[in-house]
């Protein structure tokens, strides 16, 4: 591994191998959100403090206290609704101008990624934005039904309206783990951001994605157990590591950065 550079925590190598990089893909977990201001799913506070999440995320949960269940994830709405895409968000955005390939595959179900410009994003847990009929399966998708107080009921068959989200005892969707295993095995680099990495399948990509051959490179304030397998493994918060690293890339593509304008121009 070559020496990191002296003004930023990451090295050359990284930026070589993004500079000719045809297709990346970003891993993301709770700590991106958290940088948004979004609790960890185990995050518990007022009425909600005295239940484990275990207790509420599943579909016996749902079918014993609807209601409750219903009124516990419109509380975790009301904090998604409210936040805003952080500069980790955006920077992962902005490497779609830069290769021609950029996929997110996330834990987090807060719909944060699409907010902040990235189009290619596969959500291996769902999306607290989206709801489906329990029985009949019809889609509810409409950002009204996210501030309604009550259980609601489908228009088609009566049944009852729930999350987007995989529960407690459900498997994940086998198409998003499909996509997100195709994209680590053809991706140049491949990086683990912000996730504690013992959450599996996920947890298991990185290792897909090196094994494939793809430069492996862990963005984390903590060490994991990734931490030992990846290529290069960087203490920090996305927020502050990312934009450094698009700025870096740009440069070594031979643009420059308009401080005034806030716009990318290039070099003469």
């Amino acid at each position: 591994m070559t020496d990191r550079e002296s003004t930023t925590p990451f090295t050359s190598t990284l930026i070589e191998r993004l500079s000719t990089a045809t297709s990346i893909v970003f891993l993301t977990g709770a700590g991106v959100s958290a940088e948004s201001g979004v609790a960890t799913f185990r995050a518990a506070d007022g009425l909600w403090a005295k239940f484990r999440p275990e207790e509420l995320a599943n579909v016996d949960a749902f079918l014993a206290n609807p209601q409750m269940v219903w009124e516990w994830y419109q509380a975790r709405r009301t904090v998604i609704l409210e936040a805003e895409p952080n500069a980790g968000h955006r920077a992962m955005a902005d490497f779609q101008d830069l290769i021609p390939q950029v996929t997110i595959v996330t834990q987090n179900i807060d719909g944060l990624h699409q907010e902040g410009g990235s189009s290619d994003v596969v959500e291996l847990h769902g999306n607290l934005r989206k709801n489906f009929c329990l029985n009949c399966r019809a889609r509810y998708d409409d950002v009204d039904l996210l501030s309604e107080q009550n259980v609601q009921r489908c228009t088609e068959c009566d049944g009852m309206i729930r999350p987007d989200v995989v529960w407690f005892g459900e498997l994940l969707p086998q198409d998003a783990i499909d996509r997100a295993e195709f994209e680590v095995k053809r991706a140049n680099v491949v990086f683990s951001v912000g996730t504690s990495s013992v959450v599996w399948p996920a947890a298991g990509l990185p290792l897909i994605a090196r094994e494939a051959g793809a430069y492996v490179v862990e963005i984390n304030p903590e060490e994991t157990p990734l931490t030992r397998h990846a290529h290069e493994s960087i203490r920090g918060m996305s927020g502050q590591i990312l934009p450094l690293l698009v700025e870096s890339v740009r440069r070594s593509r031979g643009e420059t950065i308009d401080e005034d304008a806030g716009l990318d121009t290039s070099a003469a």
